[in-house]
C-alpha cells in the first residue's frame, strides 16, 4: 500500500510535508508499522518449558525461605 503525493502548483515544501503526514495518519500505515515493530513473538516449546521449570524452582525456594522465617 503505497501513498503517492505530488506537489501542487504554488505549494511550498512545508505544506507538502504537512499534507503527506496527514495522509499517512489517515491511512493507518504508521500505526500498523508500530504494531509490527513492538510485536512479541511466541516462545518455542523448549524455552516455554525452561521458563516454567525456573518458575517452579523459584516458588519452591520462596516457600522454603518462608517456612524457616527468612521472609
Amino acid at each position: 500500500m503505497a501513498l503517492k503525493i505530488q506537489r501542487q502548483p504554488k505549494e511550498n515544501s512545508q505544506r507538502l510535508a504537512y499534507r503527506f503526514a496527514k495522509r499517512i495518519r489517515k491511512s493507518g500505515i504508521l500505526l500498523e508499522a508500530r504494531k509490527k515493530q513492538f510485536r512479541r513473538h511466541p516462545q518455542n516449546y523448549q524455552s516455554q518449558k525452561k521458563s516454567a521449570l525456573r518458575r517452579i524452582k523459584l516458588k519452591e525456594e520462596y516457600e522454603k525461605l518462608k517456612k524457616i522465617g527468612k521472609i
